[in-house]
């Protein structure tokens, strides 16, 4: 068996990145939540 989750930096910020967050409505929502709980990083790398 091999494992499932192969990292790569590249792939993880083009998915859950700030700016990709940033041009929706839904991932402006999702900023401004971890925003208002306090989140010490608000989206990944």
């Amino acid at each position: 068996m091999s494992q499932t989750y192969q990292p790569k930096k590249r792939k993880r910020a083009k998915t859950h990145g700030f700016l990709v967050r940033s041009r929706t409505k839904y991932g402006q929502n999702t900023l401004k939540r971890r925003r208002q709980k306090g989140r010490k990083l608000i989206t990944t790398v």
